[in-house]
């Protein structure tokens, strides 16, 4: 049996294009009761097509929690292969959906949103196939991903952004894990990564607030976890905090992970193990962690 998961994981491996050049990255370890399907394409969009990787369990008794989560890198770089550590998340019984999206090159905004919006949609229409619950869907990203998993959890029901994958049903999310991601982009005027993926939007306050997760936050919204570091250069500490102090305005439940000195991730083993025991702890009283069978 375990040379067959070797197997299973080994074929895996990856090779993306960066740049015109090919890059290989580490599979995803995955147990041996899981499924992976690969590069499933979740929307097309003018010939484009998106796609995400599915970690299930077909042999889970219950619909399992899903995490899907979204890769950073400013909406202009980073690929879905570059994201491997969901360990926990297997070890806790979630399925995994590991998603990417159109970068600025593509399509600017609101493309990305567009297409993370789509990713979750898909989640809800295959949810029985993927052996999944909806009731415990958590979108999780860092950085540029962080901004988009709140984007697409915050949004809720509101359908503007879902033009490429008309759905009728509800959409709510359990819970959001947000990794220092930009929550506000009318005060990053100065940022290169900001201005390029806002393109013709840029200087319109209204559609730049429609592309902003602040201005979604309501009583209704779903639990965040937020962790940043104070010593961001990249994506400001005062990001999360507007946030944090917005969820606590509308009474939504969040808990708020500051890493004194911390830059734009890259974290240390030590904050790495207190990230995770505080997000489980989080998920844990949500009632997101299920009984193992």
């Amino acid at each position: 049996m375990k040379t067959l998961v070797l197997l299973s994981i080994f074929s895996l491996y990856g090779f993306v294009s960066v740049y015109g050049q090919e890059k290989k990255y580490k599979p995803v370890t995955y147990p041996a009761s899981y499924d992976a399907q690969i590069d499933v394409v979740y929307t097309v969009v003018d010939g484009w097509e998106g796609r995400m990787d599915l970690y299930t369990n077909p042999n889970s008794s219950t619909p399992t929690p899903v995490v899907m989560n979204i890769h950073g890198g400013g909406w202009n770089h980073g690929v879905k292969e570059s994201q491997t550590g969901y360990g926990s998340f297997f070890k806790n019984g979630y399925a995994v959906a590991n998603v990417e999206y159109r970068l600025v090159d593509v399509s600017p905004a609101p493309g990305a949103v567009q297409d993370v919006r789509c990713a979750l949609i898909y989640l809800f229409k295959h949810a029985k196939e993927l052996n999944i619950d909806t009731n415990k869907i958590v979108v999780m990203g860092g950085s540029s991903g962080g901004h988009l998993a709140l984007m697409a959890g915050l949004l809720a029901n509101n359908k503007e952004f879902d033009t490429n994958c008309p759905y009728n049903g509800e959409i709510k999310v359990a819970a959001i894990i947000d990794k220092y991601g930009v929550t506000d982009l009318l005060p990053l005027s100065y940022w290169k990564s900001a201005k390029r993926w806002l393109g013709d939007g840029f200087g319109d306050e209204v559609f730049i607030k429609s592309v902003s997760p602040l201005y979604y936050v309501n009583h209704k919204s779903p639990p965040i976890f937020i962790i940043h570091g104070d010593d961001d250069p990249t994506v400001p500490y005062q990001q999360s905090k507007a946030l944090y102090d917005k969820l606590l305005e509308y009474d939504v439940k969040v808990d708020f992970l500051t890493i004194p000195g911390g830059k734009h991730g890259g974290l240390t083993k030590e904050e790495k193990s207190l990230f995770s025991k505080r997000m489980w702890t989080f998920l844990d009283d949500l009632g997101l962690i299920p009984i193992m069978n």
